[in-house]
């Protein structure tokens, strides 16, 4: 989510209580972990019936107003524009196609998970909301100029590479006093977002895959080997959302990882760069935009 060291001090960590409560209870599996939004449920069981078409998944979208006027809009962005405007969920589902249209829409129904109670928490997960769309705005668009990834695909890849703090950022919601000392929520976020993440993506029943995403999407020098991955798309996309935001002396190069080496080695422009994603700036905060 942020830059942060890389080694926490054990005698620390022993004195953490939102890290040991976290942890004892992922261990025992009864963290409470998020649901995905009804909506995005509801859609993906319709999608995955033998006899789904446009038609009848879009009387499901259309139940609810705001997805399917992203949709619509999705549908016409640079991403996926085609010749004409489009103008109807089924059409927007035509163009984008049934699992396209599932992905987009888990990650619009997302927002939701990024929830609590106390301005603190709130703000923090108003704070990671922002950020994970920001990363996922990035990575279709990259996903989009990459042969081989679907910017969909890639967009809810980026979502969700932190969502292992919401379920640490939504205990602290629910006990407010454990969180005394600020050092306490980094320890437990820097310990505990990877196991955490991974669980969340096993219950959702989510691509394999997107558990590399998570596991690697600040491990700079990691280099799974072969071609580019959604991790990579995911990871490069967190480097360039940083720009800006942190000390650019304190991160590592980018021409120098693995993931850029394999993203820049196709027929991506040369130098997968600011100039690049300058260049379709607009293209991420409209995808932005809409998903907030």
């Amino acid at each position: 989510m942020t830059e942060t060291p890389s080694t926490t001090n054990p005698a620390n960590l022993a004195r953490n209580r939102l890290y040991l409560d976290c942890h004892r209870f992922m261990q025992a599996d009864e963290l409470v972990l998020p649901t995905i939004p009804d909506v995005a449920v509801k859609i993906r069981r319709a999608i995955n019936e033998p006899n789904a078409n446009s038609a009848k998944i879009a009387r499901v979208v259309q139940v609810d107003p705001s997805i399917t006027a992203r949709l619509v809009n999705i549908a016409n962005s640079p991403l996926y524009r085609g010749r004409r405007k489009i103008e109807s969920c089924p059409e927007a589902l035509t163009r984008l196609g049934l699992k396209a249209a599932q992905d987009i829409i888990t990650a619009f129904a997302l927002k939701a998970v990024f929830n609590a109670k106390s301005g603190v928490i709130r703000r923090k997960m108003q704070e990671l909301w922002s950020h994970s769309s920001h990363v996922a705005a990035i990575s279709a668009v990259l996903a989009h100029k990459t042969p081989g990834f679907d910017p969909d695909r890639a967009m809810l890849a980026g979502l969700i590479h932190d969502i292992g703090i919401v379920p640490i950022l939504a205990y602290a919601d629910r006990q407010p006093e454990i969180l005394a000392n600020p050092v306490d929520l980094v320890e437990a976020v820097r310990e505990l977002r990877t196991p955490i993440g991974v669980q969340i993506i096993r219950k959702w029943d989510f691509p394999a895959d997107f558990e590399d995403v998570i596991a690697h999407a600040e491990d700079w020098c990691h280099d799974g080997g072969g071609q580019a991955s959604y991790a990579d798309i995911v990871m490069i996309s967190q480097l360039h959302s940083f720009i800006g935001k942190v000390d650019i002396k304190k991160m590592p190069r980018m021409d120098e990882l693995p993931a850029y080496k394999k993203l820049a080695a196709g027929t991506l422009d040369a130098s997968l760069s600011i100039n690049i994603l300058d260049q379709v700036r607009d293209d991420i905060e409209a995808i932005r935009h809409m998903l907030n």
